[in-house]
């Protein structure tokens, strides 16, 4: 009897090592992830290098979480018994076999090793990529996940990241295309045009540059299409159109200037 509750302390023992192993791996990659997390550039960073110090943190505290499950595993096998040094003098044959069955993670992890470090996007970046179009949210060792305006998120692996549009490297530019109707006295016109453009010199949220009217850029059926414009900040193109779309109407309802609209004539026949 005596023997028999000395194999299921033994067995127990067996089973609660293991365990003990996963609990410190788990409580030592939190403290390290945390410390990682909280450290802050010493002096005040643009935004391009601070979206590179966050992505270079997020990077470490991957590696950092690989190479403690490594060390977990390791341990557990040794405490099980199993020979450690011959597993790991035996990598050469073993790494070409994992390589083999794990082609794809090891593309994945090398695209994001390059990925940091040619520094082709970064976490807060906004890229198109496959069609889908939004912010970088998290940039792993096998995955990037981007999310779109309306909060979907999408999670690509890293080897899948060839053709990328990243619009946040240069400043973007605000097209406003104007339907005037022909009935209005173009030499009128020009001049509320010109005239806006005074008013809102220097006066534009999240703009570059100045605004300019490019002229007629188009001679429809029923308008005459002015082209405005105006550089802005990285992806704030949108933001500036709506604006200027709000700022132009008013100017041009102050000074009876018609924008044409699709009518319906109705006759009563008589």
């Amino acid at each position: 009897m005596k023997l028999e509750f000395e194999n299921i302390s033994f067995d127990m023992f067996r089973v609660i090592i293991p365990l003990i192993y996963i609990i410190i791996g788990i409580v030592f990659f939190q403290i390290l992830k945390r410390i990682i997390t909280k450290v802050k550039p010493k002096r005040q960073l643009k935004i391009s290098q601070n979206q590179k110090f966050n992505t270079v943190k997020m990077l470490l505290v991957n590696i950092i979480k690989y190479v403690i499950i490594l060390f977990v595993i390791l341990a557990i096998l040794s405490d099980l018994g199993i020979n450690v040094k011959s597993i790991l003098a035996g990598l050469g044959i073993g790494t070409a076999i994992i390589g083999l069955a794990f082609q794809d993670l090891a593309k994945d992890l090398i695209a994001g090793v390059s990925i940091i470090t040619d520094g082709e996007y970064e976490v807060g970046d906004i890229i198109e990529v496959e069609g889908f179009r939004g912010e970088v949210i998290f940039i792993g060792l096998r995955t990037t996940r981007i999310r779109d305006f309306k909060g979907a998120t999408k999670i690509i692996s890293n080897r899948l990241m060839n053709s990328i549009i990243n619009y946040s490297l240069n400043n973007s530019l605000a097209v406003i295309d104007v339907d005037i109707a022909y009935e209005n006295n173009q030499d009128e016109i020009d001049k509320v045009i010109n005239k806006l453009i005074e008013k809102l010199s220097g006066k534009i949220p999240n703009a570059t540059g100045e605004l300019e009217c490019w002229g007629i850029n188009q001679l429809s059926s029923s308008s005459v299409v002015y082209r405005i414009v105006v550089e802005t900040k990285p992806n704030m193109n949108f933001a500036v159109e709506r604006f200027l779309r709000k700022e132009i109407k008013k100017e041009f309802d102050a000074n009876n200037i018609k924008i044409p609209y699709q009518q319906i004539e109705v006759h009563n026949g008589k």
